[in-house]
């Protein structure tokens, strides 16, 4: 599929859709007060906004199209990933958001600060700036910027530059609010787009009983054997955690709509709102590839699974459409990296190290600096991965963040819950265990590739979890060493119950996800 295969049509409905983007923009960059906080919507966002932006921030072209491609290869086991994000999201609003809000802390390297000290916020400041360049931004924009390239028929570094200057335009303009207010826009119309999708699909096959009988039958299985290559289930369940705790509880993009919420309460329920959407991923990302196996079963690339679905379905207009609706799951993903960007260098390095007394005019200033500055260097490196050969994008991502995720998730989980772990071994993990980290993820996917010296690798997700135990070993072993700990300055004030629809609505999403993961196991 290229432009040339996009009728008048398809293109009014694109252009339509930038133009009600834009002004949704202006709208909420007009509604910010004149030097008003730039990056936490002068903490204003209520809970639909935050659940909305943390699933439109988790939610971006290269989940559609991998997703479509998973379930088209092996079904709705890696709905996983999806669904038992649930855990961590209730322990993002249970135990992580009533101690970010009731520190009053604008970012998470902050909260890090003041409970090891100045040096853990230095180490961790750089090191989320360094996550977010390569795994928010130039990888997000890489997998954008194949699909647009497939579509456009333009290098890679222009249909990186196009994405990045309309998600920069919200970031610039409008700050976090911007963001958060697009991007109830975007996920209404991706979920709009993708359910009529799969509703299309499912009456092209004869409904979900036609599904079922044209599919394997092990298709609707969420546990794998132990043996099973690609899925299998004690990996899944010992390392994901590792994943889900950084993912879903320390990292700065992620959390951010939480810090900016206009109360724990709203926060709780925004945090709640996206687990109910993360439900969605199945039917509306996964399903689609396995409508697609079931409907042309000799596709040779299961990466062109959800556009093989758009073209072969969807009528002239319903594809432009499409289009919108992709280019708008990046625009999300990608704003919310930018902002999150230039508020972890203005917030702990400008702020803390250079200018601490900097008027918000020039605040706002070095935060626009920044993301101009980021969205540079994530274009070069975006351009640097297309030029590798032979990666899958979607295993490369998952087994990345698998070794980026121990340190972390070891240091946030001993800093709340552990009140004698020290400052020597919270710098022991960020640095000693980073380092330890990616040289095995070095060793594991280029090195001593595990497809081709599969005797010596344990599945990544196993890999994850035995690198998160060796580093908390050793934050153990150093705590109970160190005999002069560093003072504990947080403050998390009064934490209080939560309210009663916070724990009702809580207890319905987890009566939900048992069910469902009953449901689907038992094939």
């Amino acid at each position: 599929m290229s432009a040339r295969f996009l009728e008048p049509l398809d293109w009014v409905i694109l252009a339509a859709y930038f133009v009600i983007l834009m002004a949704i923009g202006i709208w909420a960059s007009m509604k910010r007060k004149k030097d008003s906080s730039l990056f936490m919507a002068d903490h204003s966002l209520s809970w639909h906004h935050i659940g909305f932006s943390m699933w439109g921030t988790n939610v971006g072209p290269s989940m559609l199209i991998a997703s479509a491609s998973a379930g088209f290869t092996t079904g709705v086991v890696s709905g996983n990933y999806a669904w038992y994000a649930f855990v961590f999201i209730c322990l993002l609003a249970f135990v992580f958001a009533p101690r970010y809000l009731g520190a009053k802390v604008t970012t998470l390297p902050e909260f890090m600060g003041r409970r090891f000290g100045q040096s853990t916020r230095n180490i961790l400041a750089w090191y989320t700036i360094v996550t977010i360049l390569i795994s928010w931004l130039a990888l997000t924009l890489f997998a954008g910027g194949i699909l647009i390239r497939q579509i456009f028929e333009i290098p890679m570094w222009q249909s990186a530059l196009i994405l990045l200057l309309i998600s920069a335009f919200f970031t610039i303009a409008g700050g976090l609010k911007a963001v958060a207010y697009t991007n109830v826009f975007q996920m209404v119309l991706l979920i709009v787009v993708s359910a009529i999708l799969t509703g299309v699909g499912l009456v092209k096959v004869g409904g979900p009983e036609g599904l079922a009988a044209a599919v394997p039958a092990d298709y609707w299985n969420l546990f794998r054997p132990n043996d099973d290559p690609a899925f299998p289930w004690l990996p899944i369940l010992l390392g994901y955690p590792v994943m889900g705790v950084w993912f879903w509880c320390t990292d700065q993009s992620m959390v951010q709509p939480v810090l900016a919420a206009k109360s724990l309460k709203q926060g709780q329920l925004g945090a709640n709102l996206t687990g109910w959407l993360k439900i969605l991923d199945v039917p509306l990302y996964i399903i689609p590839g396995i409508i697609c196996f079931a409907l042309f079963p000799t596709l040779q690339n299961p990466d062109e699974a959800y556009m093989t679905m758009v073209t072969n379905l969807f009528p002239i207009g319903m594809v432009g459409l499409v289009m919108a609706v992709l280019t708008a799951a990046l625009v999300s993903t990608v704003g919310s990296a930018l902002n999150a960007l230039s508020t972890v260098f203005t917030i702990d390095i400008y702020l803390k190290k250079y200018r601490p007394n900097a008027s918000t005019r020039e605040i706002i200033s070095v935060g626009r600096m920044v993301t101009v500055a980021g969205s540079i260097i994530s274009i070069i490196i975006c351009v640097a991965i297309d030029s590798i050969k032979g990666l899958d994008l979607f295993n490369i991502f998952q087994s990345v963040l698998g070794f980026i995720a121990p340190p972390m998730s070891a240091v946030f989980l001993f800093g709340v819950f552990w009140k004698r772990a020290t400052t020597r071994a919270a710098n022991f993990a960020l640095t000693f265990g980073t380092a330890f980290s990616i040289l095995v993820g070095i060793l594991y996917l280029w090195v001593f590739p595990a497809e081709e010296y599969p005797g010596i690798w344990p599945h990544f997700m196993m890999l994850s979890f035995d690198l998160f135990v060796a580093i908390c070993v050793g934050m153990t072993i150093i705590s109970l060493l160190d005999k002069k700990p560093e003072g504990n300055k947080l403050d998390y004030g009064k934490l209080g119950k939560p309210a009663k629809s916070v724990v009702f609505l809580w207890a319905a999403l987890i009566v939900v996800m048992i069910a469902l993961y009953i449901f689907f196991n038992g094939h």
